[in-house]
C-alpha cells in the first residue's frame, strides 16, 4: 500500500475510539478585537447581558473568563456530556484535540492524531476569517483514515450567515433566526469544507435557519427520516436533534448522487422571511451520510457541530440516543 501505513484494526464495532478535532485556532478566535462586530464569537459578558440571568455563575471575573475566551470555555464544557456518553458506550475517554491551543502549539490532522482512532468527530466552528484551511497532507492523511475499514469520519462546518454583500438580506437573515448573540455576518467552516471538497465529497453549508418547534414549546419538531435510506440504523429510536436557534443547511452540490439525506430538520414556519424559505423550502438537510464506496471503505457524515453540544442548547433523549447509535455503530 502507497502513502501512510494503515495501523491494524484493534477495537470491534462497541469498543470504537473517538477523538474530537476542533479546527479553530483559539488564540485567532479569542483575540478576535471586540469593536469589529461581524465574523467573531460573542464575548463571555456580551453573552451574560443577552442571556440573563442564566449565565451569572460565570460571572466573577476572578474565577471565569468574561471576553472571547470564556464563550470558547463554554464549549468545552458543552462536549463533556457527549465525551461522557460515548465513553461509557465505548469504554474509551474521548480525547479533544484544537487545530492552535491556547498555548500556541499546533495540532495539524496526520497520523498522530489519526493513527489510534476509529471515529473522528471535525468540528468546524472556525470563523473563515481566520483562513484555517486543511493542507494536501492533511487531506490525504484524512483520505488514507477513510480507506480503512470501519472507520467513520464526521465532518461539522456550523452555519454560513450574511454570505452576502447585500445588508439588507443579512438583516432578512439575522430577523430570521432571531438570536441577538449572532452578528449580521458570521461565516464559519473554511477548515470542514476545504477538508470535505478535497476528499471529492461536493457539499456545502448554508445559511443558518430557525427550526421548527413544538406549538407552544420550546422543543425541536421531529425530525423527517429517510428511515429507507438509513440501512445502518444510525436513527434508530431517533425522533430529534438538539433545538439549536440556529442551524446550517447543508446542499448536496451537483456531483453527489453517492450522498443520501439521512434526516432533514423542518423550518419554522412561524420566523420572519429568509430567502430560502422565499425559494419555497420547508426543510433543512440536517444529516449527510456518504456510505463506503468510491474508493472508501469507512463512512462519511456531514452533521452540525452542535448537534454534539449537552446542556447549552439543551440535551434530549432523542440527541443522547443518536450518540450511542454513533458510539455503537
Amino acid at each position: 500500500m502507497s502513502g501512510i501505513d494503515q495501523p491494524a484494526r484493534r477495537y470491534s464495532a462497541g469498543h470504537r475510539r473517538f477523538t474530537i478535532y476542533v479546527s479553530w485556532s483559539y488564540p485567532a478566535e479569542s483575540g478576535a478585537p471586540l469593536h469589529v462586530l461581524d465574523n467573531r464569537f460573542s464575548a463571555m459578558w456580551e453573552v451574560r447581558r443577552v442571556g440573563w440571568p442564566a449565565f451569572e455563575w460565570a460571572a466573577d471575573p476572578q474565577t471565569y473568563l468574561q471576553g472571547i475566551s470564556g464563550t470558547l470555555e463554554l464549549f468545552f464544557r458543552d462536549w463533556k456530556l457527549f465525551q461522557t456518553t460515548v465513553a461509557d458506550v465505548t469504554g474509551h475517554p474521548v480525547p479533544l484535540i484544537q487545530r492552535i491551543d491556547q498555548a500556541g502549539y499546533k495540532h495539524p490532522l496526520d497520523e498522530r492524531v489519526l493513527g489510534d482512532v476509529d471515529t473522528l468527530l471535525v468540528f468546524s466552528l472556525d470563523h473563515q476569517c481566520t483562513q484555517q484551511e486543511a493542507t494536501q497532507e492533511e487531506i490525504e492523511a484524512v483520505r488514507h483514515f477513510v480507506e480503512r475499514e470501519e472507520t467513520c469520519l464526521v465532518v461539522g462546518p456550523h452555519h454560513d450567515i450574511g454570505n452576502t454583500a447585500d445588508l439588507q438580506v443579512r438583516e432578512m437573515e439575522y430577523r430570521h433566526h432571531g438570536d441577538p448573540l449572532v452578528p449580521r455576518q458570521q461565516r464559519f467552516g473554511t477548515f470542514g469544507l476545504s477538508l470535505l471538497h478535497g476528499l471529492g465529497i461536493p457539499v456545502e453549508n448554508r445559511y443558518g435557519l430557525s427550526p421548527a418547534r413544538v406549538d407552544g414549546t420550546s422543543e425541536p419538531a421531529p425530525l423527517s427520516i429517510a428511515r429507507d435510506l438509513d440501512t445502518r440504523r444510525l436513527l434508530e429510536g431517533v425522533t430529534t436533534f438538539v433545538p439549536h436557534p440556529h442551524l446550517p443547511h447543508y446542499e448536496v452540490l451537483p456531483g453527489g448522487s453517492d450522498v443520501r439525506v439521512l434526516a432533514k430538520q423542518p423550518l419554522n414556519p412561524h420566523a420572519p422571511p429568509h430567502p430560502f424559505t422565499a425559494a419555497g423550502n420547508r426543510e433543512l438537510n440536517a444529516l449527510l451520510w456518504l456510505p463506503p464506496g468510491n474508493g472508501h471503505a469507512g463512512d462519511v457524515l456531514v452533521i452540525d457541530s452542535t448537534q454534539f453540544t449537552g446542556s447549552l442548547f439543551g440535551s434530549s433523549e432523542s440527541l443522547q440516543r443518536f450518540w450511542r447509535n454513533l458510539a455503537s455503530w
